[in-house]
């Protein structure tokens, strides 16, 4: 009888083995994924700068999800995609006289940039059926998973209705919908990034009441980093990168005199240039004295795991990666390398803060 009760639970131990293995594997693979998926947005964060800074976004005048996979064959298509281009206020007040070589030139960036995204929706979807078919998929992941996609289709909508603002009166798109297109961008990368964590690294099952503090620290500056991204769209939606190109100074001036020229009050803080790039170097400072003092902090906090520190340590690093490229890209007055490298570097600087924060649960 004992032989067989040891037997029976023998077998039931190596089951319960050979189902967390199982499920630990499952969870890479998973965790895997949707690294990659970042990565994929990382691409269409800097694909999307670049296609801003080269006035590349109205080239493409229709929003066709499915027939706009393939771009013009021939010179009748690309005549045809010309003329339609033609009709807009951005070739009569900006581009008046453009040739045909021209227009590819500025077409291929947002064409690009649209089929990047496409590309994105197949491959987080595909896998994402796959893994519930083979039912692979955590229990209750497969809702949030389902969110994130629908998250996806709601940018690319998010994407057309701000190219529709500039292809009307003012060639320019609004900043509101720039932002908020930017900032869409950002979060499904944090939900997919931090989802990602949570499968590589599980939670820990001890929780220090004495971490809270710092761990919320975290938290904000996460949030921080996030607004200051927020404050950037603004910036380039109206183009307040051109303006006051001196540093640490605006053209001599800790507050400029026009901060506040416009009437009412506030609309100054999303129409003004000098208000709005004030805002976002005004939470540069803020982050240059926040995330030191944070690292700081966190050398002589307890129980801090070493992917914390680690963490920390990348977080710093990348602050003054960032710092120096947004300064230099002020300077010298917004080149296209610096200036996408400084979008590219806000998603990094963001993805640092949300690993510290994910560290430190």
């Amino acid at each position: 009888m004992d032989a067989v009760r040891n037997s029976t639970f023998a077998s039931a131990r190596a089951a319960a083995d050979s189902t967390a293995r199982a499920g630990v594997r499952d969870a890479r693979a998973i965790a895997a994924w949707l690294f990659t998926c970042c990565a994929l947005v990382f691409a269409m964060v800097v694909v999307g700068g670049v296609t801003r800074l080269t006035h590349s976004g109205l080239s493409i005048v229709e929003w066709q999800p499915i027939v706009g996979t393939l771009p013009p064959i021939g010179d009748a298509q690309w005549n045809e995609a010309f003329v339609a281009y033609q009709a807009t206020p951005e070739y009569s007040q900006v581009n008046r006289g453009m040739s045909l070589e021209a227009f590819k030139g500025i077409f291929w960036w947002e064409y690009f940039h649209r089929l990047l995204g496409r590309a994105i929706g197949v491959v987080f979807l595909v896998p994402l059926l796959w893994f519930i078919a083979r039912r692979r998929i955590p229990s209750g992941l497969a809702p949030q998973l389902f969110g994130t996609f629908a998250l996806g289709a709601l940018q690319g909508a998010l994407g057309w209705y701000m190219v529709k603002s500039g292809l009307v009166d003012d060639p320019r798109v609004s900043q509101f919908r720039l932002t908020a297109h930017l900032g869409l961008a950002f979060l499904i990368f944090a939900v997919m990034l931090w989802t990602a964590f949570s499968l590589a690294y599980p939670r820990a099952r001890v929780d220090d009441a004495a971490r809270v503090p710092i761990r919320r620290y975290a938290y904000f500056l996460a949030a921080l980093v996030f607004v200051m991204a927020l404050t950037g769209g603004l910036v380039a939606g109206i183009r307040a990168g051109f303006a006051y190109n001196t540093f640490p100074l605006m053209n001599g001036q800790v507050l400029p005199p026009e901060m506040f020229m416009i009437d009412p009050w506030y609309l100054n803080f999303f129409n003004n240039m000098a208000t709005v790039q004030f805002d976002h170097r005004l939470l540069a400072w803020l982050l240059a004295f926040l995330i030191p003092l944070f690292w700081w902090r966190l050398r002589s906090a307890p129980a801090i795991s070493r992917r914390g520190r680690i963490a920390a340590n990348l977080l710093l690093a990348m602050l003054v990666v960032q710092l120096t490229l947004g300064i230099s890209t002020l300077l010298f007055v917004v080149p296209l390398p610096l200036a996408a490298a400084h979008q590219a570097g806000a998603l990094l600087l963001f993805a640092a803060a949300l690993n510290v924060a994910h560290a430190l649960r």
